[in-house]
């Protein structure tokens, strides 16, 4: 039998190609030109670019300057006022301000749609905006105050009145004391009676604090009072009203109410004094009128004051 030819037989071992080690260099994928790492990264991962920082000027009133065109710009003030950004709503109330100081008469027309602006602008969580507008409303006490009651609606000084008791009660320092100086502008600008009748109710307010800043509106008021306007108002009231705040849980409301009680101590014994002739006699018509009209304790609370 013939032997088969070895020759077509299977190797014994098959030999597998080596792999060949990349190079490092090779390793790297080439950057596709024109084309920066940042510009590759996802929106997501890219920081986004810094806020642009926005800032108020607060123009004190003595550096307000009077319009050029003021007839012109007295017919898109209110619009300007009522623009969705803020930044030209500040612009339009600094332009407010010179139209109160330098062109009054051309702001009476709309005193009221103005009046209404501010009160929302106070609202603004925006306290560049709210501070603006306090501003605004004190140069409006400043060149208006004896006329605002009379050319406004009522309620529309009262949303004004109690938006600036509320921003003067308020923690943020720099709208708190714009706020004060408005309400003290307001004090010694309008009319004290009227203005007195709407503070009155504020005394009595839930909140302490703006309870103070009424009382302390209604001892500026009263402080330049005669004792026959007090006795208009109603001098009993008056009494009372301070008698009550004297208690008070602030100390800023029961200085304000020792204020109150002076003035009409002073008015009175003046009053009292000028028919009498008699220091004593006034002395103790006051110390009457006082146990008269109030409680046994509060009364000798008040004698207490001007025994010191």
């Amino acid at each position: 039998m013939a032997l088969r030819s070895l020759d077509n037989a299977l190797p014994l071992s098959v030999e597998r190609p080596k792999k060949v080690a990349a190079s490092p260099l090779s390793a790297k994928k080439p950057a596709l030109a024109g084309v920066s790492r940042g510009s590759r990264l996802n929106d997501e991962n890219t920081p986004p670019p810094p806020a642009m920082e926005q800032s108020v000027e607060y123009i004190a009133s003595e550096q307000l300057t009077p319009l050029p065109n003021s007839e012109i710009k007295i017919t898109v003030l209110l619009d300007e006022l009522g623009s969705k950004d803020w930044m030209k709503v500040c612009e339009a109330l600094n332009d407010l301000r010179r139209m109160a100081l330098h062109h009054t008469s051309l702001l009476v027309p709309i005193l009221e749609e103005v009046v209404a602006v501010i009160v929302k602008a106070m609202k603004s969580p925006r306290s560049a905006l709210c501070k603006t507008s306090i501003m605004a409303s004190a140069d409006i006490f400043q060149s208006l105050g004896q006329h605002l009651l009379s050319t406004t609606e009522e309620n529309a000084f009262e949303r004004l009145l109690l938006q600036l008791l509320l921003k003067a009660s308020q923690d943020k320092k720099f709208v708190c004391e714009e706020a004060e100086k408005a309400l003290e502008k307001m004090a010694i600008s309008m009319s004290p009676l009227p203005l007195l009748r709407k503070l009155q109710c504020y005394a009595n307010h839930a909140n302490h604090r703006v309870r103070a800043k009424a009382a302390v509106a209604m001892s500026k008021c009263i402080s330049v009072l005669g004792i026959e306007a007090m006795k208009q108002f109603g001098i009993v009231t008056l009494l009372q009203v301070a008698a009550e705040l004297l208690n008070d849980r602030l100390p800023e409301t029961r200085e304000a109410a020792r204020s109150i009680i002076s003035s009409i101590h002073d008015k009175f014994l003046s009053d009292i004094g000028a028919e009498s002739k008699d220091e004593s006699s006034a002395t103790e018509s006051w110390n009457n009128f006082c146990s008269s009209n109030l409680s046994p304790v509060v009364a000798q609370l008040i004698a207490k004051i001007f025994s010191l």
